[in-house]
């Protein structure tokens, strides 16, 4: 029996051991690791989700205590499960657990992706922040107006109870609440359901996938990070941003998802240097020349650009985006320097908290603010952090109202952003011919 140790930040992981190792008495998995995600060190993945051969569940651990826990349970194989990480930094985890005595293994996609009965669309990243949910929310819509009744399949996010988040469905604002969902989850889903999209999402991927065949004609895979697709995809659209030009070869495992498109999205080419454009362009000519690509646009607006001109203002932007994202800024400034901000204030001094400790973290983030809210303590922090900077207005261009989750005591704006096609063949003439390919196999799925 191999003895496992699983990197993960409380995604991909559970995954990889859902679909490989779970069953598998050749291996015992001693814990899991964490990192990115703040508060899911120090649990367990619980014995009601881990099986029969787990009785007691799987610790969970912190990430830096790797070498530590090698030695300790005298490790066979760290198998890296997690995504949006620079290919020096994964190979500086390779390296540590090499020189601790152990092997060092990547699943590849054969091996962790489940098969549908239903055709299945993924839409992903090479990195976070490409602007890939409003490509998702696109592609969406065009399958509804070609006649398709799609369901969203959401990347996990499981940062409470991991048992009861097994599987869960979300077909109305109302059912944000009841799953009780952090700031990052409500940004993700709320789109979609005020579309009228049923989003499924969770831990255990396989009943999540064949719950949701029972209710659409084809599944929609919108990828968190730059993760791989859970499930085999017939179609696999990819979104890459020409404002971080290169990373798309830089970063594991958005490399891997470039390499095995069908189609790459080179989003934001309206506000990024035509240079930076021209080198996502040629990157994708070069390493898969095969694909299909598309460019677009992403139009960012203000309902009343008026209240912001010459006023000194708080940006709010999507947290992992600005953190694991590595952005230096997001939609928000881009729309405060559009409509003449006076003054970007910069929040750090007024910063409480875990926020104080996310600056500290990630010291390329000055004058904004990220929208953390992984927890009922990390929002009201957020929301302290948000009342104490003194400003005329707080310019929120997160995918949700911040105003409707927590309590602001100063005017604020939203910031929306939607992505426009810029090229032919686009994603609708894409999606069009979608049908004609899949024939041989579809056996009457699309009805």
């Amino acid at each position: 029996m191999k003895k496992i140790l699983i990197l993960g930040a409380a995604g991909r992981d559970f995954h990889n051991f859902n679909v490989v190792f779970r069953n598998d008495a050749d291996y015992q998995i001693v814990a899991f690791t964490a990192t990115q995600i703040p508060d899911i060190a120090n649990r367990r993945y619980p014995r009601e989700l881990a099986g029969p051969l787990y009785p007691d569940g799987i610790p969970i651990f912190e990430e830096k205590d790797l070498e530590k826990l090698v030695t300790e349970h005298d490790i066979d194989a760290v198998v890296f499960s997690y995504s949006d990480i620079s290919h020096p930094n994964l190979m500086h985890l390779a390296s540590r657990t090499v020189a601790a005595g152990a092997d060092f293994w990547l699943l590849g996609t054969e091996h962790t992706q489940i098969k549908s009965s239903l055709p299945v669309v993924s839409i992903c990243a090479v990195r976070t922040g490409c602007g890939k949910s409003p490509v998702s929310r696109l592609v969406a819509s065009k399958l509804r107006h070609l006649g398709w009744k799609p369901v969203v399949i959401r990347h996990p996010m499981p940062y409470g109870d991991l048992a009861a988040q097994a599987v869960q469905r979300f077909a109305a604002i109302e059912d944000l609440e009841r799953h009780k969902c952090t700031i990052e989850e409500r940004e993700e889903y709320e789109p979609h359901l005020r579309q009228g999209t049923v989003v499924y999402a969770g831990v255990d991927y396989e009943k999540i996938l064949r719950q949701a065949e029972q209710e659409a004609d084809i599944v929609l895979w919108d990828g968190g990070n730059n993760d791989t697709p859970f499930y085999a995809s017939d179609l696999e659209i990819v979104v890459a941003d020409p404002h971080r030009a290169g990373h798309e070869l830089g970063y594991f495992p958005g490399e891997v998802n470039l390499r095995r498109a069908d189609v790459v999205v080179i989003n934001k080419v309206d506000t990024a240097a035509p240079r930076d454009v021209e080198t996502v362009r040629q990157n994708v000519r070069l390493n898969n020349p095969q694909a299909t690509v598309v460019e677009m646009a992403c139009r960012v607006s203000v309902a009343s650009p008026e209240q912001v001109k010459n006023k000194r203002v708080l940006v709010v932007e999507d947290g992992p985006t600005l953190t694991h994202g590595e952005m230096p800024y997001g939609a928000g400034v881009v729309a405060a320097r559009q409509c003449g901000a006076a003054e970007l204030v910069d929040p750090r001094p007024y910063a409480v908290g875990s926020i104080r400790g996310t600056y500290e973290h990630y010291p390329h983030l000055t004058r904004l603010l990220p929208a953390m809210g992984y927890s009922a303590m990390q929002r009201h922090e957020l929301q302290e952090t948000i009342n104490r900077t003194p400003c005329d207005l707080v310019l929120i261009a997160t995918p949700i109202d911040l105003a409707h989750v927590i309590q602001l005591d100063k005017p604020s704006l939203r910031v929306s952003y939607e992505v426009e096609e810029l090229t032919s063949p686009g994603l609708v003439e894409i999606l069009v011919k979608f049908p004609r390919k899949l024939e041989p196999v579809l056996a009457g799925a699309h009805k």
